[in-house]
């Protein structure tokens, strides 16, 4: 006889991607909590990096990063989030970027929100900047009208866009051959042909 693999009616409902969660008002949790600000976008992919993963390099992404454990490295995608748990050792450049966690490093984006929990050391770069009371941050916060201006972004990495002026010509360095012994020719002392004897 085989079993009986039927659900109890008990059972507490569970979200999997063929049961999703039911629609609710813009803002608010599924189970009526307080109003909740979602970073995803519409229409685009949220990579995650987990509490129990520690990424030694930079992070590319054309969409959205939620930092919830430790990278090493620089991160460049539209909207980053640094979660409280969160370490990030490396610049953070994006359109809009929120910190909760530990930066160690410079931030740019269009705006930066650095949150209550949030524990930053490098400048910041912006056009819109809010800091909530008891942040911490040490650093300059410059404004400027486009912070990711001259930022390229590339597999090797994030860096400074080149400058249009070359670096000045040096000359090549002078290669000397090596010297070589050369045996001095043998002096004799020769007598005048008139002082020789007969």
């Amino acid at each position: 006889m085989l079993p009986s693999f039927k659900k109890a009616e008990s059972e507490p409902f569970r979200v999997t991607p063929a049961n999703p969660l039911p629609a609710t008002g813009q803002g608010t949790s599924p189970l009526g909590a307080a109003p909740t600000a979602s970073p995803l976008r519409p229409g685009t992919a949220m990579s995650v990096i987990g509490a129990d993963l520690l990424v030694s390099g930079n992070l590319i992404s054309k969409g959205q990063i939620q930092i919830d454990g430790e990278v090493q490295g620089d991160i460049h995608a539209s909207l980053v989030s640094v979660g409280e748990q969160a370490k990030v050792t490396g610049s953070i450049i994006g359109e809009e970027v929120v910190v909760r966690g530990h930066v160690l490093g410079s931030v740019r984006g269009r705006r930066v929100l650095l949150q209550t929990s949030s524990h930053v050391e490098g400048d910041v770069f912006h056009q819109t900047l809010a800091i909530e009371q008891g942040a911490y941050f040490e650093g300059k916060s410059r404004r400027t009208d486009d912070p990711t201006a001259g930022m390229i972004r590339s597999r090797e990495g994030i860096s400074a866009m080149p400058s249009t002026t070359p670096p000045p010509l040096t000359p090549p360095p002078v290669h000397e051959a090596p010297a070589v012994a050369q045996a001095a020719p043998a002096v004799t002392d020769l007598a005048e042909p008139d002082s020789l004897p007969v």
